[in-house]
């Protein structure tokens, strides 16, 4: 059914299926450029609520839970509705769920406005992808894929500086009240220009699977994202976690026994679909090491401003963003194994070469390397996931997205959680080691000379002591982060590099399995 959809819309001309991609592309650019948009903002929105940290940080929790809880279902949803019919209602409640995110009154409204939010959003990313493979032709999906991902480059690249800008000037509801434009022309252009899919009325619903679903994925991430603040040996982590544990080996148990099961497990038989999943986890892993470490180095060591940090990491996400659709027509040609080994390639030299970040690096130096760190992601992201796509039947590839999604996004926040807990771990050892290391005789100069500087303005000798000796310690400590830091660039480059390993046995399996399939079949019928 699939391939008569893809059919119809080659049949169509080529423009009405690159119409019914902006289409796709539009409303995945909504999702990311909303949630990109708020993680520069939790501070300033921690007092204008009058909240804590720990409360406001449940405005990014509560959205990534309900959005994670929601992939597995998207594909029984597209099934027995229509993919377009959910789409283009997952867009209008994210919409209007926006809206009313800029009208919360408390912490609380707004997270559960923020919840409801990730709830439709959890749909648009897996839904516009199987769409993708739905209406466009194999020989034209690695291009469609690398425009499709300029959404999620794009995206992120403009977050962080837009909303510090909206944040100085304006006010936190626009953080929510800027995507509502971009939200509502996405959801006019998705029903003109879509084509609704194949249905299936008459698939039973999963209720068993979605409830073990929530909850395991759920406790898992929670536990994840939790884990460093509540400790990681602490009951109410060691609980999640068990929960979490005992959910999902149900949900397997119970997914692999069903006829129409909510994630289809079975799947993961395909070699190709399952490395290709492995290898873009481990691509994922390695670049949340950027994207998570580099904001705390620009802010907390380098003093930096969020706007100001996000204008600096800008043009590496803009260079994600232009070297995707050409990786994607390179693929076409070349396959996956040359243009995945640059793209890996240059990313492992550059994370590594990220653990030389010292307190007074210099931004151009940042910058050269972010960039051209950028064109390695840009390269071999979305190759490494089309590869696994097209070893999936065209039939199939609705349940192919959630599934494939779903694990990214568990990877991905274990990912984050690892690599806090190294960075500060590191950051520790780093500390007991200057501290032992330092002079006993130099110190003590350092804090006389210091507290001189005091006692000229007027402060008594015991308070000009302290005062000298707590900045001794914070230089102390920005060290410590910085070699912490480092160190958690160096660890964060063996995923990548394990990647460059999974390589070889993509590159081997699609070319034996691609076209040569259906044109031996027909001379032989």
């Amino acid at each position: 059914m699939a391939e008569a959809v893809a059919q119809k819309e080659e049949k169509g001309g080529s423009g009405g299926m690159w119409l019914s991609l902006l289409a796709i592309l539009s409303g995945t650019f909504v999702a990311i450029l909303n949630n990109s948009l708020i993680n520069v903002a939790l501070p300033t929105m921690v007092n204008i609520f009058g909240s804590t940290t720990e409360t406001m940080q449940w405005v990014l929790t509560g959205y990534m839970l309900a959005n994670a809880v929601m992939i597995p279902m998207s594909g029984s949803l597209s099934a027995k509705f229509g993919a377009k019919r959910v789409f283009v209602l997952s867009l209008t409640f994210f919409t209007i769920s926006s809206v009313l995110c800029a009208l919360a009154w408390s912490d609380s409204s707004l997270i559960a406005f923020r919840v409801i939010q990730g709830v439709s959003g959890g749909m648009i990313m897996p839904l516009g992808m199987s769409m993708i493979y739905m209406i466009v032709p194999r020989e034209k999906i690695g291009m469609a894929l690398g425009i499709f991902g300029i959404a999620s480059m794009t995206a992120p690249a403009l977050g962080p500086t837009l909303g510090g800008y909206l944040i100085e000037f304006l006010s936190w509801q626009f953080l929510f009240l800027v995507g509502v434009p971009f939200g509502i022309f996405a959801v006019i252009m998705s029903s003109v220009l879509l084509k609704e899919t194949p249905k299936k009325p008459d698939l039973k619903f999963d209720y068993l699977g979605a409830f073990l679903a929530i909850l395991g994925f759920g406790t898992l991430l929670l536990a994840f994202s939790k884990g460093q603040a509540e400790g990681w040996t602490s009951f109410f982590i060691v609980g999640l976690f068990f929960v979490a544990i005992m959910s999902l080996a149900l949900f397997i148990w119970v997914e692999l026994g069903k006829e129409q099961p909510l994630l289809d497990l079975r799947l993961l038989k395909i070699p190709v679909f399952t490395i290709s999943i492995l290898t873009s986890g481990f691509v994922m892993m390695g670049m949340m090491g950027g994207v998570f470490l580099m904001p705390i180095f620009l802010q907390n060591v380098q003093g930096m401003t969020a706007m100001e940090s996000g204008l600096l990491l800008m043009p590496q996400s803009i260079a994600m963003a232009i070297m995707m659709p050409i990786s994607g027509k390179l693929m076409d040609k070349y396959g996956v194994g040359p243009i995945g080994l640059v793209g890996l390639s240059i990313m492992t030299v550059t994370t590594f070469e990220l653990h030389k970040l010292a307190s007074d690096s210099m931004h151009e130096w940042m910058n050269m390397i972010l960039t051209i760190r950028g064109l390695g992601i840009g390269l071999c992201m979305m190759t490494l996931s089309t590869v696994g796509m097209n070893a999936v039947p065209r039939t199939r590839v609705g349940d192919a997205s959630p599934l494939s999604n779903v694990l990214r996004q568990v990877m991905s926040s274990f990912a984050i959680a690892i690599l806090t807990v190294i960075m500060q771990a590191r950051q520790t050892f780093h500390m007991a080691s200057i501290s032992d290391n330092m002079n006993t005789d130099v110190a003590t100069q350092l804090i006389g000379g210091l507290s001189g500087l005091y006692t000229q303005v007027g402060v008594d000798a015991a308070s000009a002591q302290g005062g000298a000796s707590t900045i001794l310690y914070g230089i102390m400590a920005k060290e410590a982060l910085v070699e912490g830091i480092g160190d958690t660039f160096l660890i964060s480059t063996i995923p990548i590099a394990l990647s460059l390993f999974l390589l070889y046995f993509l590159h081997k399996k699609p070319e034996k399995k691609s076209p040569e399939t259906p044109k031996q079949e027909k001379p032989a019928a």
